[in-house]
């Protein structure tokens, strides 16, 4: 039995030593054609001293007469020397390029970690480097190791000693081959107050800057992600994000509807000047009856015009369909049924019903939610639409709360217990909110909002 392990080990060990040389040479090429093209310029040195080394095999013969008898083997021979020489040594460059610095000494310290596979063996450093666009972000490669991203998202604090570095995201490659890490320093941290200045805003089409995590702006693009869930409890800062979303929409040219069933008390007057507030469940009704009506208006024109969203269609037509954008404060206080009456759980139900519709159909046509809760209910927020919220973010939570939103407890885990305006996206990512003030960020903004509804063709102020 103890030869059989013996054997297993020695045929492991010499498996790892070929994987590791592939490895190596891979990455190499790798670093010379994407990750630094810079170090093409070892690879032209090494092509120059290959060429004096053949131009002057010559003098390796050691000044032998051409009359010596000998003197063509020897030629032969230093030629063959010479020419398996010159590609070896390209191959030994290359793997070195594919060789970190201190990727031995990163090994060591995964195995002193316990961050090892089933035989005990460390994952292997392919590369680390700087992320261009934010040089404070470094990219650790690592090959998977016989090791399920689980596994290394489980043992995240283990690497994080090894690394002596903060991760902040664990992916896998497309091929599943390769475990790519993105950390920053340990010494970084993210400001507990941060105040919005105008030159923030993006100038792409509909991105939102939600904030400032470790690596820089956290951002969320409504056209590619519709709709926004938000959650936190009671002074979480939740409010203060909602109005800082809405605030860029209303920059942006879009139409902004809200529903604030606390009489309108978390928005100043000029909120009620640029938007359009309702505060009962009938006016609420009609205009998200309104909304769907727009929404099926754009969706014969999109279909007449051949154009598969509203990007689309302003370009094609030249016109300026602006987006709509409906928030909710509270929509848990909104969608709860208990203890009303028949006819006012049908008139929920057909909110809940309109809603859905958006939530499931609103992208391509520029209309949006933004919903917000502190209520830690699941059976509140029907499946349709949470499971069309694909950006959902948390403040500080219990542990359903953060379940509900997330499908995870990461808000109650690393979201500081005191924290004001910090929040955590379900991709993982920490941010601190922006804050603002109303007169300011509106100074001279005279746009207003209205209300849609079945009878005007002209809403967006467009006439498609």
């Amino acid at each position: 039995m103890n030869d059989d392990n013996q054997t297993d080990k020695i045929r492991r060990k010499r498996n790892r030593s070929r994987k590791t040389a592939y490895l190596r040479f891979t990455t190499g090429l790798r670093q010379l054609t994407t990750i630094h093209r810079w170090k093409n310029v070892f690879l032209a040195a090494y092509l120059l001293l290959a060429i004096v080394a053949w131009l002057n095999r010559g003098k390796l013969l050691f000044g032998l007469d051409n009359k010596f008898m000998l003197f063509p083997i020897f030629t032969m021979a230093v030629n063959c020397l010479v020419a398996l020489l010159l590609p070896l040594g390209l191959l030994c460059l290359i793997s070195a390029l594919g060789t970190p610095r201190k990727a031995q000494k990163i090994q060591d310290r995964l195995i002193g970690a316990g961050f090892t596979n089933h035989a005990q063996e460390p994952p292997l450093l392919l590369v680390r480097y700087h992320l261009s666009l934010n040089p404070k972000i470094t990219i650790w490669e690592f090959d998977e190791n016989e090791t399920p991203l689980s596994i290394w998202e489980d043992k995240k604090d283990k690497l994080q000693g090894a690394l002596i570095d903060r991760i902040i995201k664990i992916t896998q490659s497309k091929n599943g081959r390769r475990i790519i890490i993105h950390t920053v320093a340990p010494r970084l941290t993210i400001p507990s107050v941060m105040h919005w200045q105008d030159k923030y805003l993006s100038k792409e089409s509909f991105i939102l800057i939600l904030g400032e995590s470790l690596t820089g702006q956290e951002t969320v693009n409504l056209a590619k992600i519709p709709h926004i869930l938000l959650g936190g409890a009671s002074g979480s800062g939740k409010s203060v994000l909602l109005k800082l979303l809405l605030m860029e929409c209303l920059k942006k040219d879009a139409e902004v509807y809200i529903a604030d069933f606390k009489g309108g008390v978390d928005f100043s007057s000029i909120w009620h000047e640029k938007c359009h507030l309702c505060f009962d469940e009938n006016e609420l009704l009609e205009l998200l009856t309104g909304l769907t009506d727009e929404l099926q208006r754009r969706k014969t024109v999109f279909r007449k015009t051949e154009c598969a969203n509203i990007d689309e269609y302003n370009a094609a037509t030249n016109s300026k369909l602006k987006r709509m954008v409906f928030a909710c404060d509270e929509i848990a206080e909104v969608l709860d049924k208990t203890g009303l009456s028949k006819e006012k759980k049908e008139l929920i139900s057909q909110i809940e019903s309109q809603l859905s519709i958006i939530a499931r159909q609103g992208r391509a046509f520029g209309i949006h939610l933004i919903l917000a809760t502190q209520r830690p209910s699941a059976d509140i927020i029907s499946g349709q639409i949470r499971s069309n919220m694909d950006c959902r973010i948390c403040g500080r939570a219990d542990s359903i709360l953060s379940q509900i939103i997330l499908d995870s407890t990461e808000a109650a885990d690393q979201i500081p217990k005191d924290a004001q305006g910090r929040f955590i996206t379900n991709t993982g990512v920490v941010f601190q909110s922006y804050l603002f003030d109303d007169n300011e960020v509106f100074f001279n903004n005279g746009q207003t909002g209205g209300v849609p509804n079945s009878e005007s063709k002209d809403a967006g102020n467009s006439n498609p």
